[in-house]
């Protein structure tokens, strides 16, 4: 396993410094990569490095980058042109890295193929919230991409956060769950190699049973893979294709089918503009090492329109003015697993005033405590909380909204709040 690892991660870094030649000279920027500690629950001691541009759209989005095995986030960001791109379009960039002794993501245990389950996508997600948190984003506008041992966690995070991850782009990874084991390897030859054949309907229904319940949208996939992959062979790329065609529903016959570049073959699935639900790109005579295209993926995301227009905070944002009254109402929606959930708040000022500086005031049920949240403060974590704005959200005009949202653990009660006061004055729930 140690040997089929070290080839993994030398593939992958010679596909980088490939790419990284192919770079085109861009303005210099005074925005450097920072690491970040101390951002939330992190049960497999992830490292955290953060991009943020010099000028941010107005609500940007977030795009998680993922390395291959051997690698780390700050080579992942040397050696694509996400940071770059970030530069023209303002959006932010997480690069998180493993630290395990193989440098490659769990994308194997139990505890990382269902959600909450722990693992490397639970330290993933709360560098998300902890983005989310800090920054004005977008929370319909979070992606993931990664190659090798990373496009296989973008497969995994996928499966049990569709709530949150908008589309994903997957470089020579496997589907979700083909990598599984019980025995605590991180490898699965059979999988790696191509042998593990299953329906569209198997696939599918690992990708379910990973987040069981969840009915709402799912993410957009888009996937590349090389016909003469040595490593993670091409047999894998048309289980991917069958894997996510079936969470969409869809035919595995593409609606679209084109040649972008000679040797390349492009389908798309469910639509046949771009950014069908599910977009595949076989590469042929192409290893292991491929190149990754990250302004394709941008254009897959929708993220390659986006102008920046503002400079991002630089910190969490002080409290606002003393607040003023006003009628109001609440939208609150949950996700739940097994011992956590999100939630999603929408404020709306229904009065005829503007509502300049906010708390809004709830109680939560017995046994929630509040783990990460974003677009507010939240104090204290549990029992009756009072979410106050920031900086960037203080005034709700008249028949305007606002969006917040957190990260909570339960011990089995995951129901909502009975009532909401916005500065003292009871909302309608929507």
């Amino acid at each position: 396993m140690t040997t089929r690892i070290k080839l993994l991660g030398a593939a992958m870094a010679a596909a980088m410094t490939v790419t990284t030649a192919l770079v085109l000279a861009t303005p210099v920027s005074a925005a450097t990569l920072t690491e970040i500690t101390g951002f939330g629950t992190n049960p497999t001691n992830l490292r955290m490095h953060l991009y943020v541009p010099d000028s941010v759209a107005a609500r940007p989005a977030v795009l998680v980058a993922v390395h291959y095995c051997s690698g780390s986030g700050p080579a992942y960001y040397s050696g694509t042109q996400y940071a770059s791109l970030a530069d023209r379009y303002g959006y932010i960039v997480i690069y998180p890295s493993v630290t395990r002794s193989s440098l490659c993501w769990d994308v194997s245990s139990p505890a990382a193929l269902r959600r909450g389950g722990g693992s490397d996508p639970v330290g993933i997600m709360s560098m998300v919230s902890y983005v989310q948190q800090r920054y004005n984003t977008d929370p319909a506008k979070v992606f993931v991409t990664g190659t090798s041992s990373g496009a296989m966690m973008t497969n995994v995070l996928l499966g049990i956060y569709p709530d949150v991850f908008k589309a994903g782009a997957s470089f020579a990874g496997v589907p979700f769950a083909c990598f599984a084991t019980t025995n605590g390897s991180e490898w699965n030859s059979e999988c790696s190699n191509g042998q593990l054949l299953r329906t569209p309907q198997q696939w599918g229904d690992l990708v379910r049973n990973a987040y069981p319940g969840y009915t709402g949208a799912r993410p957009r996939m888009q996937i590349w893979h090389g016909t003469n992959d040595e490593i993670l062979r091409y047999p894998n790329f048309g289980e991917q294709v069958k894997q996510w065609t079936n969470v969409h529903g869809l035919s595995q016959t593409p609606s679209f089918t084109d040649t972008p570049q000679s040797g390349y073959t492009r389908t798309r699935y469910g639509g046949t503009g771009g950014m069908a639900p599910v977009e595949a790109i076989s590469m042929q005579g192409v290893s292991h090492n491929l190149p990754v295209d990250a302004a394709q993926v941008l254009r897959f995301f929708g993220l390659d329109t986006t102008v920046p227009t503002s400079s991002p905070p630089s910190s969490p944002p002080p409290s606002s003015p003393p607040p003023t009254g006003g009628a109001c109402r609440v939208a609150y929606t949950v996700n739940a697993w097994n011992t956590g959930l999100t939630s999603a708040i929408t404020i709306t000022n229904t009065g005829s005033a503007t509502v300049s500086g906010w708390s809004l005031v709830f109680t939560l049920p017995g046994g929630q405590a509040i783990i990460n949240g974003w677009n507010a403060t939240y104090a204290p974590s549990s029992g009756t909380v009072s979410a106050r704005n920031v900086s960037y959200n203080a005034t709700i005009a008249a028949s305007g909204s606002v969006s917040i949202g957190f990260q909570a653990t339960h011990t089995g009660d995951s129901g909502k709040p009975a009532s909401f006061t916005l500065n003292g004055i009871a909302c309608a729930i929507a």
